[in-house]
Protein backbone atom coordinates (compact mmCIF):
# COMPACT_ATOMS: atom_id res chain seq x y z
CA UNK A 1 0.00 0.00 0.00
CA UNK A 2 2.89 2.36 0.73
CA UNK A 3 4.29 1.83 -2.74
CA UNK A 4 0.91 2.67 -4.27
CA UNK A 5 0.60 5.90 -2.25
CA UNK A 6 4.18 6.90 -3.17
CA UNK A 7 3.40 6.32 -6.83
CA UNK A 8 0.22 8.39 -6.61
CA UNK A 9 2.05 11.33 -4.98
CA UNK A 10 4.78 11.18 -7.62
CA UNK A 11 2.22 11.23 -10.43
CA UNK A 12 0.34 14.23 -9.03
CA UNK A 13 3.60 16.19 -8.70
CA UNK A 14 4.32 15.92 -12.43
CA UNK A 15 4.00 19.25 -14.25
CA UNK A 16 1.91 18.33 -17.31
CA UNK A 17 -1.65 17.08 -17.58
CA UNK A 18 -0.74 14.50 -20.22
CA UNK A 19 1.89 12.89 -18.06
CA UNK A 20 -0.48 12.95 -15.08
CA UNK A 21 -3.25 11.18 -16.99
CA UNK A 22 -0.87 8.60 -18.45
CA UNK A 23 0.60 7.93 -15.05
CA UNK A 24 -2.82 7.48 -13.47
CA UNK A 25 -3.79 5.05 -16.19
CA UNK A 26 -0.61 3.07 -15.62
CA UNK A 27 -1.35 2.99 -11.90
CA UNK A 28 -5.02 2.02 -12.02
CA UNK A 29 -4.78 -0.64 -14.74
CA UNK A 30 -3.22 -3.30 -12.48
CA UNK A 31 -5.57 -2.28 -9.65
CA UNK A 32 -8.60 -2.77 -11.91
CA UNK A 33 -7.26 -6.12 -13.06
CA UNK A 34 -6.71 -7.19 -9.46
CA UNK A 35 -10.28 -6.24 -8.49
CA UNK A 36 -11.67 -8.17 -11.46
CA UNK A 37 -9.65 -11.28 -10.61
CA UNK A 38 -10.77 -11.01 -6.99
CA UNK A 39 -14.43 -10.78 -7.97
CA UNK A 40 -14.06 -13.75 -10.31
CA UNK A 41 -12.43 -15.90 -7.63
CA UNK A 42 -14.95 -14.83 -5.01
CA UNK A 43 -17.86 -15.65 -7.29
CA UNK A 44 -16.39 -19.00 -8.34
CA UNK A 45 -15.95 -20.14 -4.74
CA UNK A 46 -19.09 -18.58 -3.28
CA UNK A 47 -20.89 -20.76 -0.69
CA UNK A 48 -23.85 -22.79 -1.88
CA UNK A 49 -26.24 -20.96 0.46
CA UNK A 50 -25.49 -17.69 -1.38
CA UNK A 51 -26.27 -19.21 -4.76
CA UNK A 52 -29.48 -20.71 -3.39
CA UNK A 53 -30.49 -17.36 -1.88
CA UNK A 54 -29.94 -15.55 -5.20
CA UNK A 55 -31.94 -18.20 -7.03
CA UNK A 56 -34.80 -17.96 -4.55
CA UNK A 57 -34.91 -14.15 -4.70
CA UNK A 58 -35.03 -14.27 -8.47
CA UNK A 59 -38.02 -16.62 -8.52
CA UNK A 60 -39.89 -14.51 -5.97
CA UNK A 61 -39.26 -11.34 -7.94
CA UNK A 62 -40.65 -12.63 -11.22
CA UNK A 63 -44.29 -13.05 -10.22
CA UNK A 64 -45.38 -13.82 -13.79
CA UNK A 65 -47.79 -16.70 -14.26
CA UNK A 66 -47.63 -20.07 -12.55
CA UNK A 67 -44.14 -21.33 -11.86
CA UNK A 68 -43.44 -25.00 -12.44
CA UNK A 69 -41.46 -26.70 -9.67
CA UNK A 70 -37.80 -27.02 -10.44
CA UNK A 71 -35.49 -29.60 -8.99
CA UNK A 72 -32.28 -28.38 -7.41
CA UNK A 73 -30.15 -31.43 -6.71
CA UNK A 74 -27.66 -30.70 -3.99
CA UNK A 75 -24.14 -32.04 -4.05
CA UNK A 76 -23.15 -33.85 -0.89
CA UNK A 77 -19.86 -33.19 0.84
CA UNK A 78 -18.06 -36.35 1.84
CA UNK A 79 -14.68 -36.93 3.40
CA UNK A 80 -11.84 -37.87 1.17
CA UNK A 81 -9.30 -40.21 2.76
CA UNK A 82 -10.68 -39.21 6.14
CA UNK A 83 -9.31 -35.67 5.83
CA UNK A 84 -12.70 -33.92 5.74
CA UNK A 85 -12.09 -32.51 2.24
CA UNK A 86 -15.12 -31.93 -0.01
CA UNK A 87 -15.65 -34.34 -2.88
CA UNK A 88 -15.23 -33.30 -6.51
CA UNK A 89 -19.02 -33.24 -6.95
CA UNK A 90 -19.28 -30.70 -4.15
CA UNK A 91 -16.64 -28.52 -5.79
CA UNK A 92 -18.46 -28.60 -9.13
CA UNK A 93 -21.48 -26.89 -7.60
CA UNK A 94 -19.40 -23.82 -6.81
CA UNK A 95 -17.43 -23.61 -10.05
CA UNK A 96 -18.42 -21.13 -12.79
CA UNK A 97 -20.69 -22.27 -15.60
CA UNK A 98 -17.84 -22.07 -18.12
CA UNK A 99 -16.09 -24.92 -16.23
CA UNK A 100 -19.04 -27.01 -15.03
CA UNK A 101 -20.58 -27.01 -18.51
CA UNK A 102 -17.59 -28.96 -19.77
CA UNK A 103 -18.04 -31.43 -16.92
CA UNK A 104 -21.79 -31.94 -17.18
CA UNK A 105 -22.48 -31.88 -20.90
CA UNK A 106 -21.20 -35.28 -21.95
CA UNK A 107 -22.92 -37.30 -19.24
CA UNK A 108 -26.11 -35.22 -19.34
CA UNK A 109 -26.72 -35.64 -23.07
CA UNK A 110 -25.95 -39.36 -22.86
CA UNK A 111 -28.55 -39.69 -20.11
CA UNK A 112 -31.07 -37.76 -22.26
CA UNK A 113 -30.65 -40.20 -25.14
CA UNK A 114 -31.09 -43.18 -22.83
CA UNK A 115 -34.22 -41.80 -21.16
CA UNK A 116 -37.35 -43.47 -22.59
CA UNK A 117 -40.00 -41.07 -23.88
CA UNK A 118 -43.64 -41.62 -23.02
CA UNK A 119 -46.03 -42.15 -25.95
CA UNK A 120 -49.09 -39.87 -26.25
CA UNK A 121 -51.97 -41.14 -24.19
CA UNK A 122 -54.85 -40.10 -26.44
CA UNK A 123 -53.39 -39.75 -29.90
CA UNK A 124 -53.72 -36.27 -31.36
CA UNK A 125 -55.91 -35.04 -28.51
CA UNK A 126 -53.26 -36.05 -25.97
CA UNK A 127 -50.66 -33.70 -27.46
CA UNK A 128 -50.22 -30.15 -26.33
CA UNK A 129 -50.87 -27.98 -29.43
CA UNK A 130 -54.55 -27.41 -30.20
CA UNK A 131 -56.84 -25.25 -32.34
CA UNK A 132 -56.76 -22.67 -29.56
CA UNK A 133 -53.11 -22.07 -30.47
CA UNK A 134 -54.11 -21.61 -34.11
CA UNK A 135 -56.72 -19.04 -33.03
CA UNK A 136 -54.12 -17.10 -31.08
CA UNK A 137 -51.57 -17.13 -33.92
CA UNK A 138 -54.19 -16.07 -36.47
CA UNK A 139 -55.12 -13.07 -34.32
CA UNK A 140 -51.46 -12.13 -33.99
CA UNK A 141 -51.06 -12.29 -37.76
CA UNK A 142 -54.09 -10.07 -38.38
CA UNK A 143 -53.19 -7.73 -35.48
CA UNK A 144 -56.55 -8.37 -33.79
CA UNK A 145 -55.34 -9.98 -30.57
CA UNK A 146 -56.20 -6.91 -28.48
CA UNK A 147 -52.68 -6.49 -27.14
CA UNK A 148 -50.67 -3.26 -26.84
CA UNK A 149 -49.35 -1.47 -29.91
CA UNK A 150 -46.25 -2.65 -31.77
CA UNK A 151 -43.27 -0.28 -32.00
CA UNK A 152 -41.02 -0.67 -35.02
CA UNK A 153 -37.39 -1.29 -34.08
CA UNK A 154 -35.65 -2.44 -37.27
CA UNK A 155 -35.81 -2.27 -41.08
CA UNK A 156 -32.90 -3.98 -42.84
CA UNK A 157 -32.26 -5.87 -46.06
CA UNK A 158 -29.91 -8.12 -48.03
CA UNK A 159 -29.95 -8.62 -51.81
CA UNK A 160 -32.50 -11.46 -51.53
CA UNK A 161 -34.06 -10.78 -48.12
CA UNK A 162 -36.00 -7.92 -46.54
CA UNK A 163 -36.54 -7.73 -42.79
CA UNK A 164 -38.65 -5.62 -40.43
CA UNK A 165 -39.12 -6.07 -36.68
CA UNK A 166 -41.42 -4.67 -33.99
CA UNK A 167 -41.53 -4.96 -30.21
CA UNK A 168 -44.14 -4.42 -27.50
CA UNK A 169 -44.44 -4.75 -23.72
CA UNK A 170 -47.51 -6.61 -22.43
CA UNK A 171 -48.93 -5.87 -19.00
CA UNK A 172 -47.51 -9.17 -17.73
CA UNK A 173 -44.80 -11.37 -19.14
CA UNK A 174 -41.62 -10.76 -21.10
CA UNK A 175 -41.23 -8.43 -24.11
CA UNK A 176 -42.82 -9.71 -27.32
CA UNK A 177 -41.38 -9.48 -30.82
CA UNK A 178 -42.95 -9.50 -34.25
CA UNK A 179 -40.97 -9.69 -37.49
CA UNK A 180 -41.77 -9.75 -41.19
CA UNK A 181 -39.25 -11.25 -43.61
CA UNK A 182 -39.49 -11.48 -47.40
CA UNK A 183 -37.33 -14.16 -49.05
CA UNK A 184 -36.90 -13.90 -52.82
CA UNK A 185 -37.09 -17.05 -54.97
CA UNK A 186 -38.60 -19.23 -52.25
CA UNK A 187 -41.83 -21.17 -51.83
CA UNK A 188 -43.91 -21.47 -48.63
CA UNK A 189 -43.38 -25.24 -48.68
CA UNK A 190 -39.58 -24.88 -48.78
CA UNK A 191 -39.56 -22.48 -45.82
CA UNK A 192 -42.02 -24.64 -43.89
CA UNK A 193 -39.73 -27.67 -44.22
CA UNK A 194 -36.59 -25.58 -43.61
CA UNK A 195 -37.69 -24.22 -40.23
CA UNK A 196 -39.00 -27.65 -39.11
CA UNK A 197 -35.83 -29.57 -40.11
CA UNK A 198 -33.88 -30.05 -36.87
CA UNK A 199 -31.39 -32.38 -38.53
CA UNK A 200 -30.41 -29.74 -41.10
CA UNK A 201 -30.17 -27.07 -38.39
CA UNK A 202 -27.35 -29.02 -36.80
CA UNK A 203 -25.84 -30.30 -40.04
CA UNK A 204 -25.55 -26.90 -41.74
CA UNK A 205 -25.08 -24.99 -38.45
CA UNK A 206 -27.17 -22.05 -39.60
CA UNK A 207 -28.64 -22.18 -36.09
CA UNK A 208 -25.33 -22.78 -34.35
CA UNK A 209 -26.82 -22.71 -30.85
CA UNK A 210 -28.76 -25.96 -31.26
CA UNK A 211 -26.52 -28.73 -29.91
CA UNK A 212 -29.06 -31.45 -29.13
CA UNK A 213 -32.48 -32.45 -30.43
CA UNK A 214 -34.72 -35.46 -30.03
CA UNK A 215 -38.31 -36.18 -31.03
CA UNK A 216 -40.30 -37.29 -28.00
CA UNK A 217 -43.75 -37.67 -29.55
CA UNK A 218 -45.28 -37.45 -33.00
CA UNK A 219 -48.75 -37.92 -34.44
CA UNK A 220 -48.87 -39.22 -38.00
CA UNK A 221 -52.46 -37.99 -38.34
CA UNK A 222 -52.02 -34.29 -37.50
CA UNK A 223 -48.23 -33.86 -37.69
CA UNK A 224 -48.12 -32.73 -34.07
CA UNK A 225 -44.71 -33.22 -32.43
CA UNK A 226 -43.08 -32.81 -29.05
CA UNK A 227 -39.34 -32.25 -29.34
CA UNK A 228 -36.51 -31.86 -26.84
CA UNK A 229 -33.90 -29.16 -27.55
CA UNK A 230 -30.74 -28.05 -25.82
CA UNK A 231 -29.21 -24.76 -26.92
CA UNK A 232 -25.63 -23.72 -26.32
CA UNK A 233 -24.98 -20.41 -24.56
CA UNK A 234 -21.74 -18.47 -24.07
CA UNK A 235 -19.38 -19.29 -21.22
CA UNK A 236 -21.08 -17.03 -18.66
CA UNK A 237 -24.42 -18.88 -18.90
CA UNK A 238 -25.38 -22.52 -18.63
CA UNK A 239 -27.05 -24.20 -21.60
CA UNK A 240 -30.83 -24.01 -21.91
CA UNK A 241 -33.26 -26.88 -22.33
CA UNK A 242 -36.64 -26.73 -24.08
CA UNK A 243 -39.57 -29.13 -24.34
CA UNK A 244 -41.43 -27.83 -27.40
CA UNK A 245 -44.82 -28.80 -28.80
CA UNK A 246 -45.32 -27.94 -32.46
CA UNK A 247 -47.92 -28.33 -35.18
CA UNK A 248 -48.74 -26.87 -38.62
CA UNK A 249 -52.09 -25.82 -40.10
CA UNK A 250 -52.62 -25.03 -43.80
CA UNK A 251 -55.18 -22.64 -45.31
CA UNK A 252 -55.22 -21.60 -48.99
CA UNK A 253 -51.48 -22.19 -49.38
CA UNK A 254 -50.53 -20.37 -46.16
CA UNK A 255 -48.95 -22.28 -43.30
CA UNK A 256 -49.56 -21.47 -39.63
CA UNK A 257 -46.69 -23.03 -37.65
CA UNK A 258 -47.00 -23.09 -33.86
CA UNK A 259 -44.11 -23.94 -31.51
CA UNK A 260 -44.37 -23.40 -27.78
CA UNK A 261 -43.03 -24.70 -24.49
CA UNK A 262 -45.08 -27.56 -23.01
CA UNK A 263 -44.86 -29.50 -19.73
CA UNK A 264 -43.37 -32.97 -19.96
CA UNK A 265 -43.03 -34.64 -16.55
CA UNK A 266 -41.34 -37.77 -17.91
CA UNK A 267 -38.23 -35.72 -18.72
CA UNK A 268 -36.86 -34.81 -15.27
CA UNK A 269 -35.44 -31.39 -14.59
CA UNK A 270 -31.71 -31.12 -14.09
CA UNK A 271 -29.48 -28.48 -12.62
CA UNK A 272 -27.77 -28.13 -16.00
CA UNK A 273 -29.00 -27.42 -18.59
CA UNK A 274 -31.65 -25.03 -17.28
CA UNK A 275 -35.24 -25.71 -18.31
CA UNK A 276 -37.03 -22.83 -20.10
CA UNK A 277 -40.76 -23.03 -19.37
CA UNK A 278 -42.20 -19.86 -20.92
CA UNK A 279 -41.43 -20.11 -24.63
CA UNK A 280 -43.49 -19.11 -27.69
CA UNK A 281 -42.18 -18.90 -31.26
CA UNK A 282 -44.71 -19.21 -34.08
CA UNK A 283 -44.96 -17.99 -37.64
CA UNK A 284 -47.18 -17.66 -40.68
CA UNK A 285 -45.62 -18.52 -44.05
CA UNK A 286 -47.31 -17.44 -47.29
CA UNK A 287 -46.51 -16.45 -50.85
CA UNK A 288 -45.70 -12.79 -51.55
CA UNK A 289 -44.87 -10.51 -54.44
CA UNK A 290 -41.24 -10.14 -55.37
CA UNK A 291 -39.80 -6.68 -54.87
CA UNK A 292 -37.84 -7.12 -58.09
CA UNK A 293 -40.59 -7.76 -60.65
CA UNK A 294 -43.90 -7.93 -58.76
CA UNK A 295 -44.39 -11.64 -59.49
CA UNK A 296 -45.45 -13.98 -56.68
CA UNK A 297 -42.09 -15.73 -56.55
CA UNK A 298 -41.19 -14.55 -53.05
CA UNK A 299 -42.29 -15.76 -49.63
CA UNK A 300 -43.35 -13.84 -46.53
CA UNK A 301 -42.66 -15.09 -43.00
CA UNK A 302 -44.42 -13.39 -40.06
CA UNK A 303 -42.76 -14.47 -36.81
CA UNK A 304 -44.00 -13.91 -33.23
CA UNK A 305 -41.59 -14.72 -30.42
CA UNK A 306 -41.23 -14.34 -26.67
CA UNK A 307 -39.62 -16.30 -23.86
CA UNK A 308 -38.45 -15.79 -20.30
CA UNK A 309 -34.67 -15.56 -20.04
CA UNK A 310 -34.74 -15.15 -16.27
CA UNK A 311 -33.08 -11.72 -16.25
CA UNK A 312 -34.62 -8.21 -16.11
CA UNK A 313 -36.56 -7.52 -19.28
CA UNK A 314 -35.07 -4.07 -19.90
CA UNK A 315 -31.66 -5.72 -20.19
CA UNK A 316 -33.18 -8.34 -22.48
CA UNK A 317 -34.51 -5.64 -24.79
CA UNK A 318 -31.09 -3.98 -24.99
CA UNK A 319 -29.47 -7.27 -26.00
CA UNK A 320 -32.09 -8.01 -28.65
CA UNK A 321 -31.74 -4.57 -30.22
CA UNK A 322 -27.99 -5.03 -30.55
CA UNK A 323 -27.90 -8.69 -31.61
CA UNK A 324 -31.06 -9.30 -33.63
CA UNK A 325 -29.78 -8.47 -37.11
CA UNK A 326 -26.59 -10.49 -36.63
CA UNK A 327 -28.71 -13.57 -35.95
CA UNK A 328 -31.35 -12.95 -38.61
CA UNK A 329 -28.93 -12.51 -41.51
CA UNK A 330 -27.57 -16.04 -40.93
CA UNK A 331 -30.94 -17.55 -41.86
CA UNK A 332 -30.88 -16.60 -45.54
CA UNK A 333 -27.60 -18.44 -46.39
CA UNK A 334 -28.97 -21.46 -44.53
CA UNK A 335 -32.15 -21.37 -46.63
CA UNK A 336 -30.17 -21.22 -49.89
CA UNK A 337 -28.05 -24.18 -48.77
CA UNK A 338 -31.26 -26.07 -47.95
CA UNK A 339 -32.69 -25.35 -51.39
CA UNK A 340 -29.46 -26.48 -53.04
CA UNK A 341 -29.44 -29.70 -51.00
CA UNK A 342 -33.01 -30.43 -52.10
CA UNK A 343 -32.11 -29.90 -55.76
CA UNK A 344 -29.14 -32.24 -55.30
CA UNK A 345 -31.46 -35.02 -54.16
CA UNK A 346 -31.10 -34.86 -50.38
CA UNK A 347 -33.63 -37.19 -48.78
CA UNK A 348 -36.17 -35.60 -46.40
CA UNK A 349 -35.17 -35.86 -42.77
CA UNK A 350 -37.62 -37.28 -40.20
CA UNK A 351 -38.40 -33.75 -38.97
CA UNK A 352 -39.05 -32.30 -42.44
CA UNK A 353 -41.21 -35.33 -43.29
CA UNK A 354 -43.44 -34.46 -40.32
CA UNK A 355 -43.67 -30.86 -41.59
CA UNK A 356 -45.56 -32.17 -44.63
CA UNK A 357 -48.38 -33.53 -42.41
CA UNK A 358 -50.67 -30.54 -41.90
CA UNK A 359 -54.19 -29.90 -40.64
CA UNK A 360 -56.25 -28.07 -43.27
CA UNK A 361 -58.65 -25.30 -42.22
CA UNK A 362 -60.89 -23.11 -44.35
CA UNK A 363 -60.24 -19.45 -45.03
CA UNK A 364 -63.71 -18.65 -43.70
CA UNK A 365 -62.77 -20.13 -40.34
CA UNK A 366 -59.67 -17.97 -40.13
CA UNK A 367 -61.60 -14.86 -41.16
CA UNK A 368 -64.02 -15.50 -38.32
CA UNK A 369 -61.11 -15.23 -35.91
CA UNK A 370 -60.22 -11.73 -37.08
CA UNK A 371 -63.13 -10.20 -35.16
CA UNK A 372 -61.21 -9.96 -31.90
CA UNK A 373 -61.99 -7.79 -28.89
CA UNK A 374 -59.62 -5.12 -30.11
CA UNK A 375 -56.79 -4.42 -32.47
CA UNK A 376 -53.18 -3.63 -31.75
CA UNK A 377 -51.61 -0.68 -33.52
CA UNK A 378 -48.38 -0.66 -35.50
CA UNK A 379 -46.31 2.31 -34.40
CA UNK A 380 -43.25 3.89 -35.95
CA UNK A 381 -40.07 4.01 -33.87
CA UNK A 382 -39.83 7.03 -31.56
CA UNK A 383 -36.83 8.54 -29.84
CA UNK A 384 -36.85 8.58 -26.08
CA UNK A 385 -35.25 10.93 -23.63
CA UNK A 386 -32.76 10.09 -20.93
CA UNK A 387 -31.96 6.45 -20.31
CA UNK A 388 -29.85 4.35 -18.00
CA UNK A 389 -26.11 4.57 -18.83
CA UNK A 390 -25.21 1.74 -21.17
CA UNK A 391 -22.19 0.57 -19.21
CA UNK A 392 -24.42 0.03 -16.16
CA UNK A 393 -26.96 -1.95 -18.16
CA UNK A 394 -24.32 -4.15 -19.81
CA UNK A 395 -22.49 -4.73 -16.56
CA UNK A 396 -25.73 -5.68 -14.89
CA UNK A 397 -26.51 -8.13 -17.71
CA UNK A 398 -23.22 -9.98 -17.32
CA UNK A 399 -23.39 -10.08 -13.51
CA UNK A 400 -26.99 -11.30 -13.51
CA UNK A 401 -26.31 -13.90 -16.18
CA UNK A 402 -23.39 -15.26 -14.15
CA UNK A 403 -25.05 -15.11 -10.74
CA UNK A 404 -28.72 -15.94 -11.35
CA UNK A 405 -28.00 -18.31 -14.24
CA UNK A 406 -31.64 -19.14 -14.84
CA UNK A 407 -34.31 -19.46 -17.33
CA UNK A 408 -34.66 -17.58 -22.30
CA UNK A 409 -34.77 -15.04 -25.41
CA UNK A 410 -32.45 -16.90 -27.55
CA UNK A 411 -29.24 -16.22 -28.71
CA UNK A 412 -29.93 -12.67 -29.83
CA UNK A 413 -29.89 -11.50 -26.21
CA UNK A 414 -26.68 -13.15 -25.09
CA UNK A 415 -24.67 -12.33 -28.18
CA UNK A 416 -26.07 -8.80 -28.19
CA UNK A 417 -24.85 -8.20 -24.67
CA UNK A 418 -21.50 -9.82 -25.46
CA UNK A 419 -21.14 -7.60 -28.52
CA UNK A 420 -21.79 -4.47 -26.46
CA UNK A 421 -19.25 -5.57 -23.86
CA UNK A 422 -16.67 -6.05 -26.59
CA UNK A 423 -17.32 -2.53 -27.91
CA UNK A 424 -16.86 -1.02 -24.46
CA UNK A 425 -13.64 -2.93 -23.96
CA UNK A 426 -12.08 -1.55 -27.15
Amino acid sequence: MGLILDGLVEILQKPTAVSTVSGLMFLFTPLTLAVFVGLLIGWAWRPRWAASLASGNEENSRGVGPQLPSSSPEATDISVLGLGLPSFNALKVQLPSCITTLIYDQSTYKAMDEHPASPPEKGAEGLSVTTGDLDYLSQLVEVTDGGPGWRQMMDRSLPNMYYQAWQRDPETGPPQYRSRTIYEDATPEALRDFFWDDEFRMEAKWDDMLIYHKTLEECQKTGTMVVHWVRKFPFFCSNREYIIGRRIWESDGAYYCVTKGVPYPSIPRRNKPRRVDLYYSSWCIRAAESRRDGQRTACEVLLFHYEDMGIPWEIAKLGVRQGMWGCVKKIEPGLRAYQAAGRAGRSPSPSSAMAKINTRVSANYLRSLEAGDGSAEMEEPTKKGRSIPKFLVVGGAVVLACTLDRGLLTKALIFGVARRVAKIAR
